[in-house]
């Protein structure tokens, strides 16, 4: 992940060089010559891609004012939240002041359109009035990174649809009709199968729509390691190269003898088996992992049709190739290194060897091989491997190959040509054999198997081609190296109740959650998390995206201390997931009676004291006055002595609170001068906190907003921001900067923006982040 793009000119240059130097017949050069030009070259055209994408942008004064679009669906919509729909929209006019030819604006749109109250979209051709947003969202070292996302697949600009109305008129090109064609396929498969009682595996396997899947599939699946069953990939393309092979190969069996030359009838077969897959990645929707899929049969096939006696190795780079030829993007998706990966190792460990084992034994060889050849790759991608993964893939694979897909396309075919009164009995064939494959991935994820252990990932690497080595190799030695290996990957190395990593010095960080808080405090190998972010039941949870993932990178293991301010949902959202990752000390809250029960442990109140760690000094104080919501919050001085320099949570307190904290009740440190100090602005910079007076008395160098960016509560409020200017406080900002982390040293505070260090489709001039503005 570049932080600039590449000068052009000095790569051209380089490429020119390397020629010259190839023609000058030197043999090193003429042996890496051609690699490092053609990874020359690969890195221009990605790059003259990312420009053309990064050009792209929707003026700053166009946020959150209404425009009107006009264009055509580029996805199937899926179902959001609060009875939302979410699509992709591909732009063929915009209708705003100001709009010229010379403006490089956005092509597509990621929309959600609210408040449909159950209408559905009127047609495949749509005129929009849309407010829109610049690509954003939470900026985090880890979980899910939304910008990554909305780059990756092209998306320049977001938003909410707040009118639409059909525009039949409009001109469709070829992309158009395709989309189109594959709206209408997608609205005849729910109305053939919507009400059966496995539908959305149905539409996932069939059509690559995912979109109806809820949460309890994606929590079996996930548990299970089996996500990649419900997405098109080389599996499905696979079988159906397979199985249309053969039935080709057998239809021209019945053709007179001499009709056809062997080559011929191989050549046709090869045309009929291309077509098929291109047809069925047409009909899933023509998405990335299907097109991968698709270039790698077609380069298996060709090397089949030619008789090639080569190295298998040789269509693997060849797809690859063409795969980064036609999307230089893909290696920003898991699924590349996934899918790549995957081959790889199966033609490592299948390759080259003599004789021919039984289905069932290449059966658990390769299943084994791509669980442990999978695991670095996958620990790469911070996700874990579980132990259930194998035991269900074992089954569902071949489940999936030789009765699931078989049927699903044997019952389409049948509902197409029967004009619909089959239709009752092709369900219930769909929802047999579909209702057998689930059964058995909802019985292995009851099975608490956990994971393979997180070890260094050159550690977990070595170990994996120690194992990947003794399956290739039939030699008893080689096996038994297998088994030893497997028992070191079994070993407990690190598990719950070994401890926290430790920190090289005490820091703060202040994480991106939106429209929300939550604070990471780090000393040694103590861990407190002050709030645990906003949740809304079914749709987000900051706890489950953000803070969990991120506590895993630090080292976290077990939280010391967990404080919650308030029990506001944006401050206390996912606490029963919080528990479940990991082991809780001690919990403190501003309002103990509404956290109790939601945590395995006892909740204590918001008691005025100092907590001594390892370089810091935590120093509570509370309201002293009967009070509940954001009055109640929990603040906390975080003192560092070394460099008497501190960080203040003030939760959501209000100018009443405030006033509280100046007079006889308030803390004693506030009277105390540090050589820096910064402060969370109480309740995200609302006017209803923030005072003059009170800005005044704690005096900050810089402050802190943590807010959602362009969101409707429009925070921080600009006549807060102004008397925190007026005070001489430096802002900062979470929608701006992403994750804040304050470093305590001796020689003082360091403060950095995570967003600084961030690729190009980030940090770049003329972005979200580079122009955003704290008002």
């Amino acid at each position: 992940r570049l932080a600039t793009l590449p000068p052009y000119p000095w790569l051209f240059v380089l490429v020119g060089l390397m020629l010259l130097a190839m023609a000058c017949r030197y043999q090193r050069i003429q042996r890496l010559g051609p690699v490092v030009v053609a990874a020359t070259l690969g890195l221009v055209w990605a790059g003259w891609n990312a420009d053309m994408r990064l050009a792209e942008r929707l003026p700053s004064e166009w946020e959150t004012k209404r425009i009107v679009v006009s264009g055509y669906l580029c996805d199937l919509p899926t179902p959001g939240s609060f009875d939302s729909l979410r699509f992709g929209f591909c732009v063929l006019h915009w209708q705003a002041p100001g709009v010229s030819v010379d403006n490089n604006l956005p092509r597509v749109l990621r929309l959600s359109w609210y408040g449909r109250e159950g209408r559905r979209l009127p047609d495949h051709r749509l005129t929009l009035e849309v407010t829109l947003k610049r690509p954003q969202g939470n900026l985090n070292p880890d979980g899910f990174r939304y910008e990554d996302w909305l780059f990756r697949h092209g998306y320049r600009a977001t938003g909410s649809v707040k009118q639409v109305s059909a525009a039949p008129e409009l001109s469709c090109a070829l992309q158009c009709q395709y989309h189109a064609w594959h709206w209408r396929a997608s609205k005849k498969l729910q109305r053939w199968f919507g009400e059966a009682e496995y539908y959305p595996l149905i539409a996932s396997l069939l059509m690559g729509n995912r979109g109806s899947l809820e949460d309890h599939h994606w929590q079996v699946l996930k548990s299970t390691g089996t996500i990649h069953l419900v997405a098109i990939s080389g599996l499905h393309l696979g079988l159906v190269a397979v199985g249309v092979g053969l039935l080709a190969r057998w239809g021209l069996l019945l053709l007179p003898v001499g009709g056809l030359s062997e080559q011929g009838r191989r050549s046709l077969v090869f045309l009929v088996v291309v077509l098929s897959c291109l047809v069925y990645s047409l009909l899933a929707g023509f998405t990335v992992p299907t097109r991968r899929a698709l270039v790698m049969v077609v380069a298996g096939g060709w090397y089949l049709l030619k008789a090639r006696q080569q190295s298998g190795w040789r269509p693997f780079v060849l797809a690859l190739a063409v795969v980064l030829l036609m999307d230089p993007f893909a290696p920003l998706d898991q699924g590349f290194w996934l899918s790549f990966g995957a081959v790889g190792v199966l033609l490592a460990v299948f390759s080259g060897r003599l004789g021919s084992s039984g289905w069932l034994s290449a059966l658990l060889i390769a299943q084994l091989a791509v669980f442990v050849g999978l695991w670095p790759m996958l620990m790469l991608v911070h996700q874990g491997q579980p132990f259930a993964g194998f035991a269900a893939n074992l089954l569902a694979v071949p489940w999936v190959s030789f009765a699931v897909m078989p049927v699903l396309f044997l019952g389409a075919i049948i509902a197409l040509f029967s004009g619909g009164w089959l239709l009752p009995w092709v369900s219930a064939g769909f929802d047999l054999v579909l209702g057998a494959l689930w059964w058995w991935l909802e019985l292995v994820a009851r099975f608490p198997a956990g994971q393979m252990q997180p070890l260094p990932l050159q550690l977990a690497a070595g170990l994996a081609l120690l194992a990947l080595w003794g399956i290739r190799w039939r030699d008893w030695r080689w096996r038994a190296l297998l088994g030893v290996t497997f028992l070191l990957l079994s070993v407990p190395w690190s598990g719950t109740g070994v401890g926290n990593s430790v920190a090289r010095a005490p820091e703060v960080r202040v994480l991106d959650v939106g429209q929300g808080l939550s604070v990471v405090v780090r000393a040694g190998g103590r861990v407190m998390v002050y709030d645990t972010g906003p949740e809304v039941t079914g749709v987000y949870s900051a706890a489950d995206s953000v803070l969990v993932p991120n506590l895993r990178a630090m080292g976290v293991e077990v939280i010391d201390l967990l404080v919650l301010s308030h029990a506001d949902n944006d401050h206390a959202g996912g606490l029963e997931t919080l528990s479940e990752h990991f082991a809780i000390k001690r919990v403190i809250s501003g309002e103990p009676a509404l956290i109790t029960g939601r945590v395995p442990v006892t909740v204590e109140g918001c008691r005025p004291g100092n907590i001594r760690w390892p370089g810091l000094v935590m120093s509570l104080w509370q309201n002293p006055l009967p009070a509940d919501g954001n009055d109640a919050s929990c603040v906390i001085r975080v003192y560092h002595p070394s460099s008497n320099s501190d960080f203040v949570l003030t939760g959501d307190i209000s100018r009443k609170v405030e006033q509280l904290m100046l007079g006889g009740g308030g803390p004693e440190w506030l009277e105390n001068r540090v050589a820096q100090r910064v402060v969370l602005a109480p309740h995200h910079g609302s006017k209803t906190s923030s005072s003059t007076r009170w800005i005044q008395a704690v005096a900050p160098d810089q402050v802190v907003y943590t807010a959602g960016y362009r969101h409707h509560f429009g925070h921080p409020h600009p006549e807060v921001s102004g008397r925190y200017r007026a005070s001489g406080a430096v802002p900062l900002n979470t929608a701006c900067s992403g994750q804040i982390t304050l470093r305590f040293a001796d020689s003082g505070l360091l403060i950095s923006e995570l967003w600084q260090t961030q690729p190009f489709w980030i940090a770049s001039p003329g972005l979200a982040r580079s122009e955003c503005k704290i008002p």
